[in-house]
C-alpha cells in the first residue's frame, strides 16, 4: 500500500527525534524544571539582535516574498562566494554557490546530484543518523567506517580499506555531531593522498561532501582546516542553523569546489535538484539576513562555559569522556555494553540522552549542552545517581 522502502525505515526512524518526544512526556509529568533534557541539538540562545534588526529591515523591502532564481539572489550568492575566496583561498564565484533550506536540503540535493543507483558513499563514525536517509533516498549504500576509538579522528587506512570501484563519495563532518571531534589537517591531508590515488586507480571521482553545520563553534583556538583548499573534488555544505541560532528557519548554502571537472554541469544539476525534490528555493528573506552575518557567531562564550561545567560533573561523577573541539555535544562512554539500554534506565533519573547507536558508534551516548546552565547544574544529582547503578 505504501512504500515499503519507507515503511522499512520507520522502525528505525530517529533516535535523537525519539528521545526528545521521551523528553516532552517527562517535562508533563515532572514539571520541565526536573527534566533535565540533553536529547536535541536545539541552541539554547537567541539570535544575535542584530540579526533580527536585519530581519525587521529586509521584511519590508519591496520583492522580496516573490519568487527568485531556483539558486538564490545572485549579490547573496555572490557575497558567500567572496566570504568562501578568503576563508579558504580557493576561487569561488557566485556561480559555485546555491542557496538552500538549511543544510539537510543541502545535502538532499547533493546526494540526488552526484548518485546513481548503488553508488557507495563512505561516512565517519559517529555520524549523523539521517545521513542513511539522504543517500538511501537516492539509491546509494552507506559504508560505515569507524573513527579511532577515544579521539574519534579519521583512521585513514581504515577509509582506505573501505574504498572501491563503487565508491561515490564520503561525508566529513567536522566540528563532528556527535564527538565534537575537529578532524586534523594532517589527516585531511593523508585522506586527500588516499582519495587521489583510489580515484586513478578506479578512473572516478571521489567527492568530499562537507557537512559544515558547526565549522564555527570551536573551541580553545582551535582552527578548522578549510576543505575546499584540501581536496579538489569537495562540495561544502553549510547552514546557519547553528552559527546564528537559525534552525526553525532553514537556511544555508552548497559551495561548488571550481576545481571540479565538469562543476558547472554540477552546479546545474543540483540547481535541478533544488526545484524538482520540492525545496524551490532558499526563504528569500533569510537570504538576504544571513549574508549579512557571515562573521557572525550566536552564543558561543556561553557554549563553552556549558561545555566545560557538564564536563567536569561527568568526569567528578564517574564517566570517561573525550572533551570536544567544537560543536556543541559530549560522547561520553557508557558504563555497560549496551548503550540504549543505558539510555533507557536514564530516564528513571529524569535524564534524556541519546545513544551512540543512534549514531553507528554503540558503547557511548550523547549530550546536548545547547541548554541552560540550570539544567546542566541541576543534572549532576542524577547523573551521580544513574553513574552508581553500574
Amino acid at each position: 500500500m505504501f512504500s515499503e522502502r519507507i515503511v522499512g525505515s520507520l522502525a528505525g526512524g530517529s533516535a535523537i527525534r525519539a528521545m526528545f518526544e521521551q523528553g516532552n512526556i517527562l517535562k508533563k509529568k515532572y514539571g520541565a524544571e526536573n527534566v533535565y533534557d540533553f536529547a536535541l541539538g536545539n541552541p539554547d540562545p537567541e539570535p544575535p539582535v542584530s540579526v533580527i534588526n536585519d530581519l525587521k529591515k529586509y521584511a519590508g523591502e519591496p520583492g522580496i516574498h516573490k519568487y527568485m532564481a531556483n539558486a538564490g539572489y545572485p549579490d547573496v550568492r555572490e557575497k558567500i562566494a567572496a566570504y568562501m575566496k578568503k576563508e579558504t583561498g580557493v576561487e569561488f564565484t557566485g556561480n559555485n554557490i546555491i542557496m538552500v533550506t538549511g543544510a539537510a536540503a543541502g545535502l538532499s540535493i547533493t546526494m540526488c546530484s552526484i548518485l546513481n543507483p548503488g553508488d557507495e558513499v563512505i561516512v565517519i563514525a559517529p555520524f549523523f543518523g539521517e545521513y542513511k536517509g539522504y543517500v538511501g533516498n537516492f539509491g546509494g549504500k552507506i559504508v560505515r567506517v569507524p573513527s579511532i576509538p577515544g579521539t574519534f579522528q579519521l583512521d585513514v587506512p581504515a577509509i582506505e580499506k573501505a574504498i572501491n570501484a563503487k565508491t561515490k563519495a564520503i561525508i566529513l563532518n567536522s566540528p563532528n555531531n556527535p564527538s565534537g571531534a575537529v578532524y586534523t589537517e594532517e589527516s585531511l591531508k593523508a585522506l586527500n593522498v588516499v582519495l587521489e590515488e583510489a580515484e586513478k586507480k578506479n578512473g572516478n571521482a571521489i567527492y568530499v561532501v562537507s557537512d559544515e553545520p558547526y565549522v564555527k563553534i570551536v573551541y580553545d583556538g582551535v582552527k578548522v582546516p578549510a576543505i575546499s583548499a584540501i581536496f579538489k573534488n569537495s562540495i561544502v555544505v553549510n547552514s546557519f542553523s547553528k552559527s546564528l541560532a537559525l534552525p526553525g528557519e532553514r537556511i544555508g548554502y552548497v559551495a561548488v569546489n571550481p576545481a571540479i571537472e565538469e562543476a558547472d554541469v554540477l552546479m546545474d544539476a543540483l540547481i535541478f535538484c533544488n526545484r524538482t525534490l520540492g525545496f524551490v528555493n532558499a526563504p528569500g528573506l533569510f537570504q538576504k539576513v544571513a549574508a549579512e552575518h557571515l562573521d557572525d557567531v550566536a552564543g558561543l562564550d556561553a557554549y563553552k562555559e556549558r561545555r566545560d561545567a557538564l564536563y567536569e560533573i561527568l568526569i567528578e561523577t564517574g564517566y570517561e569522556c573525550e572533551k570536544p573541539q567544537g560543536a556543541f555535544y559530549l560522547f561520553p562512554k557508557a558504563p555497560i555494553e549496551n548503550d540504549v539500554e543505558f539510555c533507557n534506565r536514564a530516564i528513571n533519573h529524569r535524564l534524556v540522552l541519546v545513544s551512540g547507536t543512534g549514531f553507528g558508534y554503540p558503547g557511548y551516548f550523547r549530550l546536548a549542552y545547547c541548554v541552560s546552565m540550570e539544567t546542566i547544574k541541576n543534572s549532576k544529582e542524577s547523573f551521580a545517581a544513574l553513574r552508581k547503578e553500574f
